[in-house]
C-alpha cells in the first residue's frame, strides 16, 4: 500500500497546492502564494514540478503591462489527487481493521 503513494502529490507543499486547486476552477499565482504563505521562488519550484508531471495547466497572460499567471489542475492532476486521497483513505482504513 505504501508503494502506491504518489510521492509527487504526497510532498506537503505540493499536497497543499493541489488541495487548494482541487476545490476551485483556477487561481492566479499571487493568490496561491498568499494562501500558502510561500515565497515566490519556493512556490514556483513546486509549480514547475507539478506542471512537468502534467498535473497543472499554467497560463501566462498580461493584464495591462503586468504579467499574470493562472493555474488550474489538469484532468490528469485531478485524477492523481483523487487517487492519492483514495490511497490514503484505504491506508488509514487498513490501520483500523
Amino acid at each position: 500500500m505504501l508503494a502506491e503513494i504518489d510521492r509527487l502529490v504526497h510532498e506537503p507543499v505540493r499536497l497543499m497546492v493541489m488541495s487548494l486547486l482541487y476545490v476551485v476552477d483556477s487561481v492566479d499565482f499571487t493568490f496561491l502564494m498568499n494562501q500558502t504563505d510561500l515565497t515566490w521562488g519556493n512556490l514556483s519550484g513546486h509549480i514547475s514540478k507539478l506542471e512537468e508531471a502534467g498535473y497543472l495547466e499554467v497560463k501566462k497572460t498580461f493584464k495591462g503591462k503586468r504579467p499574470k499567471t493562472t493555474l488550474k489542475l489538469s484532468f490528469r492532476g485531478r485524477q492523481a489527487f483523487r487517487d492519492y486521497a483514495n490511497t490514503m483513505k484505504q491506508l488509514f482504513q487498513d490501520f483500523n481493521d
